[in-house]
């Protein structure tokens, strides 16, 4: 009963540290389309790295960079948008990508990701997607080209390095993720209600072994399979320990007891 009962304990706590390590993290699991015909041709498809996007890959899987934020709004209920392109990927193989931002920037994310076909298929995936790129192109520093700052209404984007294709044509396998970023805050300070700063966040694609379990978590699950094996030992050897002096004071009573009847 007392084992049953520190295991418990021990896994709650566990438990607890794990939901406020995740409470900053917002995700999106998907599975790598097959090639796209339109993506392998070379006659008919132009370099998608000519729009612009920040590039997530197998080889290069985490950025971090600002992203645009605003308040939701009638226009834009989910907040102010931003896209990447996922290449690279293995056709078939689960992944997940996850964003990650500090507790002090209080912001909701949702992600989604769309195979290159819906986004030619949707006429307002491929305005959204083409405005973007458009504003993206169109602030290119003039003495670094490299730099690209997107103009986006009732936020400010800071500058940053575009990430340029690493990944070679073998595997045509790509995605368009679209991030939505909104405010989640209020506070009496005029200057952040009307200027959403921001907001620091690490966008990590992360494959999953086996299509079961991601990868970037495996040394993670060891070190929690190693504390939850000392865990319960150590509840053993506590209960152990504590039914042996249980166990002595028992025996010294009854020791002490029958001295006292041979006594009188």
């Amino acid at each position: 009963m007392l084992q049953s009962l520190l295991t418990l304990t021990i896994l709650t706590l566990l438990t607890l540290l794990l939901q406020t390590a995740h409470a900053n993290v917002e995700k999106t699991i998907f599975l790598a389309p097959t090639p796209n015909p339109l993506s392998s041709s070379s006659n008919i498809a132009p370099d998608l790295s000519d729009l612009g996007l920040d590039l997530l890959s197998p080889e290069n899987t985490i950025l971090r960079t600002k992203l645009n934020a605003s308040f939701p709004s009638t226009a834009k209920p989910d907040g102010t948008e931003s896209w990447f392109l996922l290449e690279g990927l293995n056709p078939g193989q689960r992944y997940e990508v996850r964003v990650c931002w500090l507790a002090t920037q209080p912001t909701s994310f949702t992600l989604s990701t769309y195979p290159l076909d819906a986004i030619i298929d949707d006429p307002s995936l491929l305005a959204s997607i083409s405005h973007y790129s458009s504003a993206r192109l169109a602030s290119v520093d003039v003495n670094n080209p490299k730099e690209i700052v997107p103009q986006v209404p009732n936020s400010h984007h800071a500058p940053r390095h575009l990430s340029r294709r690493t990944q070679s044509r073998d595997s045509d396998s790509v995605l368009f993720l679209r991030i939505h970023a909104a405010a989640d805050y209020f506070t009496i300070e005029q200057r952040l209600m009307e200027n959403v700063p921001p907001v620091i966040a690490d966008v990590i694609l992360d494959p999953f072994l086996g299509n079961a379990f991601p990868k970037s978590l495996v040394p993670t699950a060891c070190w929690g399979l190693i504390v939850g094996v000392a865990a319960v030992g150590v509840a053993r050897w506590i209960v152990k320990e504590f039914g042996r002096v249980v166990l002595q004071g028992v025996g010294s009573g009854s020791t002490a007891g029958s001295a006292e009847k041979k006594g009188q």
